[in-house]
């Protein structure tokens, strides 16, 4: 009998599962979100709104914690919410899924009850290009709030983050590559993709694509100020003295070190 080829490994790869072996930890995210709240607020935060929430794993993460959370993913994209309840929702428990609630729809006009904290992470937000519908996206956000609500970001830059480049890392099994393939420096317009390539020299080319826009700290901060937030904090990230990389604590910060790469949270206060 003849013998079966078998298939590149980028065809037989799950891009989401790559996605979020390389890019997330969601448990460490829900333990900055969670000790973060108590330290602003006194109180242990119990309601969380994931928007742009992809397969809603920091939604799920956040339920799976304590069984007084609750939780809800806000999505435009039908394919990643469904992955995300094939492979994330249906491990949770009955409890868990209860409160637990995916929407399919735009950040911009879908309506839920009040909430803790309101998370956009991987610097989803930047699809909002322009000043007008970002700061539309805050206010909404901020109406969105309980009245002691926080409202919780991220941001990248440095001058490594201007380039056209491409960046690996190699994630045991597979090789991440962050493509930055195109910036306008006059609209500030940026094109990324993700590939992933395998040992056996086969490449899953643009898992991922992304047209944003790459926002700045001070203009970010500006912008929830204008969208009626009290106020806001840059969350640094410290350097590990071995690798000279980021060491994954996140600290308030009044002056960043202008590295060539960073990452930042941003925790802004109703």
């Amino acid at each position: 009998m003849p013998s079966r080829t078998r298939a590149p490994a980028a065809r037989r790869a799950d891009r989401h599962r790559l996605y979020e072996k390389a890019v997330q930890a969601v448990d460490v995210e829900c333990e900055f979100v969670r000790d973060t709240f108590r330290k602003l607020r006194k109180r242990t935060p119990r309601s969380l709104r994931e928007d742009f929430c992809g397969t809603a794993a920091a939604a799920c993460e956040w339920v799976k914690a304590g069984p007084q959370r609750t939780a809800v993913g806000v999505d435009i994209d039908t394919e990643v919410l469904d992955w995300g309840r094939n492979h994330h929702v249906a491990r949770l428990s009955d409890n868990e899924r209860r409160r637990l609630k995916l929407i399919e729809g735009d950040v911009l006009t879908a309506k839920t009850r009040p909430v803790d904290v309101t998370l956009a992470m991987n610097f989803s937000y930047w699809i909002f290009r322009d000043r007008k519908t970002l700061k539309r996206y805050f206010r909404r956000v901020r109406d969105g709030l309980a009245k002691d609500g926080v409202f919780m970001l991220d941001a990248y830059g440095g001058h490594d983050a201007y380039k056209v480049m491409r960046e690996r890392r190699d994630c045991g099994g597979y090789t991440y590559i962050w493509d930055q393939a195109d910036y306008d420096p006059i609209s500030g317009a940026m094109t990324c993709h993700i590939h992933f390539s395998f040992p056996d020299g086969s490449r899953m080319r643009r898992a991922f694509s992304y047209k944003w826009r790459l926002w700045s700290l001070p203009e970010i901060r500006e912008l929830l100020a204008e969208a009626g937030f009290a106020r806001s904090t840059v969350y640094w990230q410290g350097t590990d003295e071995e690798t000279g990389e980021g060491n994954g604590e996140f600290l308030p910060a009044e002056r960043g070190d202008p590295d060539p790469a960073w990452i930042a949270y941003i925790v802004a206060e109703k």
